[in-house]
């Protein structure tokens, strides 16, 4: 009896192991389905092309706008001409001319900074606190006429 009490052992580990094993040794198990058809079956497949990246935030200068930095160029003597709106490589010139006699970056792409003096950077006329906007006061921390206000200190001593 103990020899096939042995042998029980030594199979049902075996069967245990079995399926474990091949993983565990690195190597790939391969089931197949009982039903084959072409729709079951799934491929990997790898392309060599990576996905396009997207290209993100502004990619070219509008022409209106160009036209409006060409004019100030021109205005600043920093370049000659007709504005044309195309950001050419003059106007590029013009611009990193401008950008590098006031001390900023040279990019290719306008600095805020310069933007700003060359006379073109955000409006803020419609602001409340611009002037001559329609920004009304606060009313005052008081109802009292300030004569009347001056009468109660005097009277109080207090000054």
């Amino acid at each position: 009896m103990s020899f096939s009490r042995g042998w029980a052992v030594v199979i049902s580990t075996a069967l245990v192991t079995a399926p474990v094993a091949p993983l565990a040794l690195g190597a790939s198990v391969h089931r197949s389905n009982a039903v084959s058809s072409s729709s079951s079956s799934h491929k990997l497949t790898h392309s060599k092309h990576r996905p396009s990246r997207r290209a993100r935030g502004q990619q070219a200068i509008d022409p209106d706008r160009v036209t409006q930095i060409q004019q100030a160029l021109i205005r600043e003597h920093y370049l000659s001409g007709d504005a044309n709106g195309k950001w050419d490589s003059t106007t590029q010139a013009a611009i990193q001319k401008y950008q590098s006699d006031n001390g900023w970056q040279t990019k290719l792409l306008p600095d805020s900074r310069a933007i700003k003096k060359l006379g073109l950077g955000p409006d803020y006329s419609s602001a409340i606190n611009a002037k001559d906007g329609n920004f009304v006061p606060p009313s005052p921390a008081s109802s009292i006429p300030s004569t009347q206000a001056a009468g109660f200190a005097q009277a109080s001593g207090v000054h």
